[in-house]
């Protein structure tokens, strides 16, 4: 019989080297869960990973026991480590901060195509464009 899934919870963490400093503690410690099980199993799973922001879905069951998936950087991390940026434009439509190549484009869509939610490439790439317009970034 599987188990019955008591909740999911959502977090965006620094790879390699989460913490049980908020949001992480106070996520899992309302849930009953073992906190530093948890750090240490992502931290040794995204140590690659380490300077990105890597998105987990953990999945808690009624007895306690839980495990976790990992997805892939956002898009908007995705694109500033594809043009080295520290943060996106802070007046988007007014203020540019920088331009990613079509090539660019594709290349994170097709990173990023198994978290979005289309199998076509032309309509990745255009919700990787969006995201880059959102952040002040032009697309040539």
């Amino acid at each position: 019989m599987p188990k019955q899934v008591k909740t999911v919870i959502k977090l965006n963490l620094p790879a390699g080297e989460a913490t049980p400093a908020p949001p992480v503690g106070p996520a899992l410690g309302q849930h009953g869960l073992p906190i530093m099980d948890f750090i240490k199993a992502y931290n040794e799973k995204t140590a690659d990973k380490k300077g990105q922001i890597i998105p987990v879905v953990i999945t808690v069951y009624q007895d306690n026991t839980f495990n976790f998936v990992t997805k892939l950087p956002p898009v908007s991390e995705m694109i500033k480590k594809a043009l080295k940026l520290e943060k996106g434009s802070g007046e988007t439509g007014r203020k540019q901060v920088g331009v990613l190549t079509k090539t660019q484009v594709e290349k994170i869509a097709e990173e990023k195509m198994a978290d979005l939610n289309t199998e076509d490439l032309e309509a990745a790439k255009r919700i990787i464009e969006g995201s880059a317009k959102s952040m002040g970034v032009k697309v040539k």
